[in-house]
């Protein structure tokens, strides 16, 4: 959630990264209207998450750009992950709702002992993508305590203002932000490094 007193005029910037990790609710997908509705009308708060896609799954929105970013990155079969922390069932309802690129690793709540901020979640992200902990990895966040994961994990990270206030993100620690994933874009991959390059542009003003 943007200010209008801020300015989204960055330059254009390319960027190389080992692999790209991508939170879920907030960064590709907005979902409020569904929890909410789900809580709301759910008897037992430890209902099965897996279901809120299934019968709330009209009330959810792509953030715009996410569609044609997953698909670029799949198609160059560029390693990228999705890192949440909701559940799998939840994910994977999502994924599938929706209709987005479904990443070949990924890492939920089930995987981790510690959620964000805690890096333990990001750090095996990076893991899974065959990455070593100094290896470079981008990482896209909505939120704040993923924002601080992100960055205790050694990522590089974008911070979107889709579901939290501009200061929040900033406080955070994000390198970037931005107002959604229309200012990230895949450019390519290096035949000899296997780095991904990754075009971020109308980025705020720091």
């Amino acid at each position: 959630m943007s200010s209008s007193t801020e300015s989204f005029t960055g330059p254009t910037e390319i960027h190389s990264f080992g692999g790209l990790l991508f939170d879920m609710d907030g960064t590709l997908i907005d979902s409020t209207d569904a929890i909410v509705k789900h809580w709301h009308n759910a008897a037992d708060v430890r209902h099965v998450e897996g279901l809120i896609p299934k019968e709330y799954g009209a009330d959810a929105v792509e953030i715009p750009g996410a569609r044609s970013l997953l698909e670029a990155l799949e198609a160059a079969n560029a390693p990228w992950a999705i890192v949440t922390s909701g559940t799998r069932p939840l994910m994977d309802g999502w994924l599938a709702v929706m209709k987005l690129a479904s990443p070949k690793h990924n890492v939920v709540a089930e995987d981790v002992a510690d959620g964000k901020p805690h890096p333990a979640c990001y750090q095996l992200g990076k893991a899974r993508l065959g990455l070593r902990p100094t290896d470079t990895a981008l990482v896209i966040e909505d939120a704040p305590a993923g924002v601080r994961a992100g960055k205790a994990a050694g990522c590089q990270v974008v911070g979107l203002t889709t579901t939290h206030r501009l200061e929040q993100i900033r406080e955070a620690g994000a390198d970037w932000i931005v107002k959604d994933l229309r200012s990230v874009r895949f450019v390519g991959r290096d035949a000899v490094t296997g780095l991904v390059q990754i075009e971020l542009c109308n980025t705020l003003v720091m």
